[in-house]
């Protein structure tokens, strides 16, 4: 989608190796575009990318980056109180991939997707979830 841009990734992966599994993914094949390490950023198609590698959320420092949207992947900070750490960094919401472990509010497109009223922290359910729904 040309209506998104991915301007940082907070990863405990060395940057080299994040190029090498973009260039040469075993499910998808070769990347089809130019991929490059320069001074801890990754470059992808000639778009500068923020590298890091922070155990604890509160300090990324999203707001540097103009962090929109984060996409919480890790599967560590599935709460409202654990996940809202990165709007304390500076995003303005938070899309965590796995289900919440709390009341956080889920929400599958197919099934429940017009009840989502702009909340900053959601859930989108599992992998599993969004596979089955229609």
């Amino acid at each position: 989608r040309s209506d998104i841009e991915i301007v940082a990734i907070n990863d405990l992966l060395d940057a080299d190796y994040m190029a090498y599994m973009l260039k040469y993914d075993s499910t998808h094949g070769r990347f089809d575009g130019t991929v490059e390490v320069k001074d801890g950023h990754l470059i992808v198609n000639g778009k500068k990318i923020r590298v890091t590698a922070e155990r604890d959320p509160a300090n990324l420092k999203w707001d540097e980056v103009s962090v929109d949207v984060v996409a919480e992947a890790t599967g560590l900070f599935l709460t409202d109180e654990t996940a809202r750490k990165h709007i304390t960094a500076g995003a303005k919401k938070v899309v965590m991939t796995g289900p919440s472990k709390d009341n956080t509010p889920m929400f599958v497109k197919g099934a429940n997707f017009d009840k989502y009223a702009g909340q900053d922290i959601v859930s989108n359910a599992s992998c599993t979830t969004n596979c089955l729904a229609p």
